[in-house]
């Protein structure tokens, strides 16, 4: 083997045809057009970097080339113009590497026929690709290609950023709230994009080509390691884009585009059609070498543009929107988790997790309360918010409908929860005296809260607004719910409806045409448990009395009052009768 041994070599004739659109022209990309496929390229050294943009091409002779260059070049050589000693070599290379230049290009035809190994260690050393071409190459051609394919893709570029500057304009315009900037960024982009606050917590997250599990798994330590910025800078061991959201000084949190998942080495590609040149955001220097391989990379101009336009959205939603982003955050994660909205468990724990909220060993319960007035008119939301936080319980507070509330509350196995909910519906209560407070089961798994909300509702649709409380309780669970309220719930069902008439509509009518009061006698015997005596003294009435009226009210139903299970479906009509008639408040 020769010295070259230790340096693996890339042969660029096997790259594929087409490179994806928008994308920057890079190194790789150059050396697989066919202009220079032609010649054979193999890279000798730093074929990690060969992600780098190549914003021209410059053909040298020259031992100072790097006087003529400013970052970005793809340098063309035969190599006539190189340094004998080794020492000199290394200066050329060094002065190439300061600039920032893309990549080195040496042709092994006329000066030298294999690549010196001091130019091989000094590229090495500085990161620089360094690339053989064993053919003949027409270096004008070269930079005709690649000049036409930079030149003609720039009005494109212009034309991208105008559309991203437009698209932003009229998501202020019509006043959109922070999630639909967020939404906009990501789908603008193809990155997944997150707003967080001052304490790291993950208030929105909108993932592109991964899951809100990848993205968010983590969040609080993996951000907290991501250095802040004044302007929009790839930082942290991650290399996300991050850019401060923030008005005349006052800053109030940060958004962050994060790069796509490690999936191996990156495709090299040939340009079919022009595409923007773009440049790396690096918090470094310009040309700095990208020690993560050329990760950094990942972001262009266009990327900046986008995050840039979404802090001044950001910034603007929130001088229009009253709501904090917390606030609005919480809404979010409470709708997602009772519609059963996320795409995974996994996805809705790193979520909550991001927010603050534990999902491991954790106890959770539902809470709804339905007000008269919109919640936002009550000014109950942020008061249980403020109340749940200087009590240091875990919980999600946000508002589910115009007039109902949720509450996630979140707690330790051992931690009681009756004596919480009590305090929430006393605030309820004392906000609006006729709200109604009702909770769901405990469950232990995240993925069951949907069922504890569910159970809730179902609470809530018993209930009727005014309703006596159970003694010493300010709110209704399941238990409570008995036959009169599951009737006032499936009130509006018509099947209640037809079959409360079915069964005393010819004794109403009777009493209706006969000035008669057989419904009330029905309903002191049934109160009774059949009995005629306790009929006839709930009544005020003879026992002789209540047992004519039973037989014409059993002559007029057709039915035989000894059953009991006539009486109990009896029960049941006249209780929905009830119910229907005066809206289930207790006789």
């Amino acid at each position: 083997m020769s010295e070259y041994a230790e340096t693996p070599r890339t042969s660029m004739a096997e790259g594929p045809d087409a490179a994806p659109a928008g994308r920057a022209l890079t190194v790789a990309d150059v050396l697989a057009l066919p202009v220079l496929a032609a010649g054979q390229p193999e890279v000798i050294a730093g074929a990690a970097r060969l992600g780098r943009p190549v914003r021209w091409v410059h053909i040298t002779e020259l031992t100072d080339p790097a006087s003529f260059l400013k970052g970005g070049e793809l340098v063309l050589t035969t190599g006539m113009p190189l340094p004998e000693d080794p020492a000199g070599v290394r200066r050329y290379v060094d002065e190439l590497a300061d600039i920032g230049a893309a990549a080195l290009v040496i042709e092994l035809v006329r000066r030298y026929h294999r690549p010196p190994a001091p130019l091989i260690q000094a590229c090495r050393v500085r990161g620089l690709p360094l690339v053989t071409l064993a053919k003949d190459v027409n270096f004008l051609e070269v930079t005709q290609v690649v000049h036409t394919l930079i030149l003609g893709s720039q009005a494109d570029a212009v034309r991208r950023t105008q559309r991203i500057h437009e698209a932003f304009t009229a998501l202020t315009l019509r006043g959109a709230g922070p999630e639909d900037v967020v939404r906009a960024a990501a789908e603008m982009s193809g990155r997944t994009v997150v707003l967080e606050n001052l304490v790291h917590q993950a208030l929105l997250c909108e993932p592109s080509g991964g899951t809100v599990d990848e993205a968010l798994t983590g969040w609080e330590r993996r951000s907290r390691v991501t250095p802040p910025v004044d302007r929009p800078e790839v930082g942290g061991p991650e290399g996300w884009l991050v850019a401060p959201v923030e008005y005349q000084g006052e800053r109030w949190g940060r958004v962050a585009m994060l790069p796509p998942s490690p999936s191996g080495t990156p495709t090299l590609t040939a340009p079919t059609a022009p595409t923007a040149p773009t440049a790396p955001v690096t918090s470094g220097a310009p040309g700095a070498p990208d020690a993560s391989g050329g990760s950094a990379a990942v972001f262009g101009p266009q990327d900046v543009t986008v995050l840039e336009r979404t802090a001044m959205a950001l910034t603007i939603a929130r001088l229009i929107h009253a709501t904090p982003w917390e606030r609005t955050a919480h809404r979010s994660a409470l709708r997602d988790l009772v519609e059963q909205r996320h795409r995974s468990p996994a996805d809705a724990r790193a979520r909550l997790t991001a927010l603050g909220l534990p999902t491991e060993g954790t106890v959770f319960l539902a809470v709804l309360m339905d007000t008269r007035a919109p919640v936002d008119d009550t000014g109950l939301e942020p008061r249980l918010s403020e109340q749940l936080r200087t009590t240091g319980t875990a919980a999600l507070v946000g508002t589910l409908a115009p007039a109902r509330l949720g509450v996630l509350l979140a707690l330790r196995p051992a931690q009681p929860w009756r004596s919480t909910v009590e305090h929430l519906g006393r605030t309820a209560l004392e906000v609006d005296p006729c709200a109604v407070v009702s909770i769901g089961s405990e469950v232990t798994d995240l993925a069951h809260t949907a069922r504890s909300f569910r159970e809730a509702s179902r609470v809530a649709e018993a209930t009727r607004p005014g309703r006596r409380l159970p003694a010493g309780r300010s709110y209704h669970e399941l238990s409570d719910i008995g036959l009169r309220r599951l009737l006032y719930a499936l009130r509006e069902d018509t099947r209640v409806q037809e079959y409360a008439e079915r069964q005393l509509g010819r004794l109403i009518d009777h009493d209706a045409r006969h000035g008669t009061d057989l419904l009330t006698t029905l309903r002191h015997y049934l109160d009774a448990a059949g009995s005629k005596t306790g009929a006839a003294r709930l009544g005020g009435l003879s026992r002789e009395t209540v047992h004519q009226r039973l037989r014409t009210i059993e002559r007029l139903l057709d039915c035989d009052l000894g059953s009991g299970e006539r009486r109990t479906g009896l029960h049941v009509a006249l209780t929905a009768l009830d119910v229907l008639r005066d809206g289930g408040a207790a006789t």
